[in-house]
């Protein structure tokens, strides 16, 4: 196949540097990645998460050329305007023309030669060429002497990125593991790429290398311009460092945004945590919840899952996973926790809504027992009896303030009329019963004590959760994670009634 039919222009898509389009890998009737679609933007750092046996790195394996893929096309938009497919590149192009560099699982150094030359290894294309392929750079031929020099140069330079100049001489297999694994991104970084991919490289570093790895890869993305592709289940590295996110379960995208919305995707909770099946529902309703975000912070629970080295089939076989049409995956009976998400949303969203307002005790002794897929219609939150047509003033107090409401929790009070501190703070057991009834918490307001955080919160006191959100360490769907001025607002909003402390 000749060069044009690989190379294209495409102007258009400077936005995107890798775009990967439905994209399949078989191997013979198992499907590891089924109809897999995203894109990497240019100058970001795109994260690749999911649990073990996902798939992620049969995505690399793909887009560095160490697999074909089954069908599906994988476009590399360099910063020249130039494309190419890389699915039609031999392996060896890839980095050499398409410019896409790539690091291991497991570290892959020369140990034996020092770090400056594992570097100078990486610009070897290079010095050839300036060789002219032959012997003479033996005899001190001026191009190679020139070449040789600019490369000496380029490796102190990344050395230097990664804090390793100190031991420039010193043999690769004595650095210790974290400083190992920075060498190894200094070294992809010699072969001057535009898209470097890196396949978990904060796999077993402690917390201080953890740190001195997100500073290397900040300074590639903010110096260099140069597009970072990683996988990794550090959540601390993925969350602080990462523009975008793709979630992976059994070889589908289940997931694709801003780390924030990801974080808080109930689908993904259930697919990374590991839920049981019980549990999922429960995910739903308490996504944004401390104890949730904080198991997913973590990283990935391997009591739930296969481990690296087993098979991502292991178990029982008595399910399938859909794909594309004529395609599926077959797994342990309910594996996809992501799917059931979604087949409830489907199941929920079909049911029949009720006409005529149920009251609110037999709604509440309705969803008492808590039957899984028999949550009440959400017609019986009419029961509640504060109800606002909409916030006071146009502004909603920050409900996620209040443990226990998470942001879909919140959206859910919302759409049922609740939008400040002070009506949850007036609840009756009545209107506890009906929230109760659609939002299928078995107790948990009273358990929580919604209504005494509430009451603190609308008298301008502070809790120790509220300090938490407002530092920006639990998700919040608000700006601030504080509503400023909420007592004076809803003070104007209504007669006064007495008067309202708000000092902390």
């Amino acid at each position: 196949m000749n060069a044009s039919a690989i190379q294209r222009t495409n102007p258009g898509m400077k936005d995107a540097i890798l775009q990967v389009e439905h994209l399949s890998m078989k191997f013979g009737g198992l499907v590891a990645i089924g109809d897999l679609s995203f894109e990497a933007r240019r100058g970001e750092i795109t994260a690749l998460i999911g649990p073990n046996g996902a798939g992620k790195t049969t995505v690399f394996n793909c887009i560095t050329g160490f697999y074909k893929p089954s069908e599906g096309m994988i476009t590399l938009n360099r910063a020249d305007g130039s494309s190419y497919l890389l699915e039609r590149l031999p392996n060896h192009e890839i980095p050499a023309r398409a410019k896409v560099a790539r690091t291991f699982q497991n570290i892959r150094l020369f140990s034996g030669m020092t770090l400056l030359e594992n570097l100078l290894v990486a610009q070897h294309n290079k010095l050839m060429k300036a060789s002219g392929y032959t012997i003479l750079g033996l005899f001190g031929f001026s191009g190679y002497r020139k070449a040789s020099a600019e490369s000496v140069e380029l490796a102190k330079h990344w050395l230097e990125k990664a804090d390793l100049v100190d031991r420039a001489d010193d043999p690769a297999g004595d650095l210790p593991y974290g400083a190992q694994r920075r060498l190894e991104i200094a070294r992809a970084m010699c072969t001057g790429p535009e898209l470097l991919c890196l396949d978990e490289p904060a796999a077993g570093l402690n917390p201080k290398e953890s740190a001195a790895l997100n500073e290397l890869l900040m300074g590639i993305k903010h110096t260099t311009g140069t597009s970072i592709l990683l996988i990794e289940h550090d959540m601390s590295v993925v969350m602080q460092i990462s523009d975008h996110v793709v979630v992976l379960e059994y070889g589908r995208k289940i997931s694709d945004g801003n780390p924030q919305s990801v974080r808080t995707d109930p689908r993904v909770i259930a697919a990374y945590l590991g839920v049981d099946d019980e549990e999922v529902e429960t995910v739903l309703t308490e996504v944004g919840d401390e104890d949730v975000i904080e198991q997913l912070d973590i990283g990935p629970d391997s009591a739930h899952g296969p481990g690296t080295s087993s098979s991502y089939l292991a178990g029982p076989v008595s399910d399938t996973v859909g794909h594309r049409q004529g395609e599926r995956v077959t797994v342990s009976k309910g594996a996809s926790k992501a799917a059931q998400v979604d087949a409830r949303a489907v199941s929920v969203a079909s049911r029949p809504v009720a006409t005529t307002p149920a009251p609110a005790k037999p709604a509440a002794k309705k969803a008492a027992p808590r039957k899984m897929a028999a949550k009440a219609p959400a017609a019986k939150a009419e029961g509640v009896s504060n109800r606002l047509p909409a916030p006071r003033g146009g502004k909603a107090d920050n409900l996620t303030r209040i443990k226990g409401i998470g942001t879909v929790n919140e959206k859910k009070l919302n759409e049922h009329g609740i939008f400040h501190f002070d009506q949850i703070g007036a609840w009756k057991k009545a209107d506890v019963e009906a929230v109760e009834a659609y939002l299928a918490f078995d107790g948990r307001i009273s358990r929580e004590e919604w209504v005494k955080q509430a009451k603190l919160l609308d008298r301008g006191k502070d809790t120790e959760f509220s300090r938490r959100v407002d530092a920006g360490k639990v998700a919040t769907s608000h700006t601030s994670g504080k509503t400023a001025g909420a007592a004076a607002e809803k003070a104007a909003a209504k007669p006064a009634t007495g008067k309202r402390g708000g000092g902390k």
